[in-house]
């Protein structure tokens, strides 16, 4: 029988992750599971209970939102250093739960519960940055998000009675009369350089970013690359027209809109400065360079079926 370790973010969510704990620990009883539960205490704290309790779990489990998952999967990267290997586990009490939506697990706490009571496994790539506030390096699952979109990430922080689509809608809105003049940035990747002032470089992982931007739709999390969003600057009306585009996922049929795939991707800005975020976790506000790179085949994930 599989060992599990919970780890929750009691702020999650607004503090559903707190109040939700006893339903938890309620289901997983009834479901038979061995498991242990532990509470966060601090920004990052669950990286080292990751680490540590991938010595003993067979799953560990992050009860929070895209920000408790990225924290848990960094610790779980950094126990295969110590020769300890666990599989990643999610559920979903969080604000945006993009990481989750992109690897097929159920926002639905019942169904979470059962999902990891079935065991399903599959490998997925994980992603690697360093640069801006991490320079040592750290790992994320979902993706970068690079200018504008990591600047609605920053606002929607802020805005405490809203959650999940709503706040990074508000937010967007706000952002648009905030963060307007993009940086000129230089990207590097696939042995070619492109310079262009750029509202937005989304480097996926997943697929969807902010409780409903898809980012990237065609986006496979274990076929070994990253998928590229780049927008060029536009005026602020043409912001508006692409915020409803990338909510049907039909963004790259605007001509200011590129994609792409890499497995390794530099980014420096030349002109301004790069704000940017990892899974919803801020990289930097004001950083030059960040270097990225794809962890092919690198976790173990809990998820419904498949990830395709």
């Amino acid at each position: 029988m599989d060992k599990y370790c919970l780890i929750v973010n009691p702020s999650a969510g607004g503090g559903a992750a707190e109040r939700t704990i006893p339903e938890i620990r309620r289901r997983f009883d009834a479901l038979g599971l061995d498991f242990d539960l532990v509470r966060t205490e601090r920004p990052m704290h669950a990286v080292e209970l990751a680490r540590t309790a991938a010595a003993e779990a067979d799953v560990v489990v992050a009860v929070g939102g895209d920000g408790t998952s990225n924290e848990v999967l960094n610790g779980l990267m950094l126990a295969k250093q110590d020769g300890h290997t666990a599989a990643l586990g999610v559920l979903c009490v969080g604000r945006g739960n993009d990481f989750a939506f992109g690897m097929g697990v159920p926002s639905e706490l019942e169904d979470g519960c059962r999902i990891l009571a079935a065991g399903h496994r599959c490998r997925i790539d994980v992603g690697y940055v360093s640069g801006g506030g991490f320079p040592q390096g750290r790992y994320f699952g979902n993706g970068i998000g690079i200018g504008f979109d990591a600047v609605v990430g920053f606002v929607a922080a802020r805005l405490k009675r809203l959650t999940g689509f709503a706040a990074y809608f508000v937010a967007a809105i706000k952002t648009i009369f905030v963060y307007f003049k993009a940086p000129r940035v230089r990207l590097v990747f696939n042995d070619q350089t492109l310079d262009l002032h750029a509202l937005m470089v989304s480097v996926m992982n997943g697929t969807r970013m902010g409780g409903g931007f898809m980012m990237a739709p065609n986006g496979r999390p274990n076929d070994g690359c990253f998928d590229l969003c780049i927008a060029r600057q536009v005026s602020r009306p043409r912001i508006f027209a692409l915020m409803l585009r990338f909510m049907k996922a039909t963004q790259f049929g605007h001509p200011a809109i590129s994609d792409g795939q890499t497995t390794r991707i530099t980014v420096t800005a030349i002109e301004g400065s790069l704000p940017a975020h990892a899974d919803g976790e801020t990289l930097c506000t004001e950083g030059k360079q960040l270097e990225i790179s794809i962890v092919a085949n690198a976790l173990e994930i809990v998820t419904a079926s498949e990830v395709a």
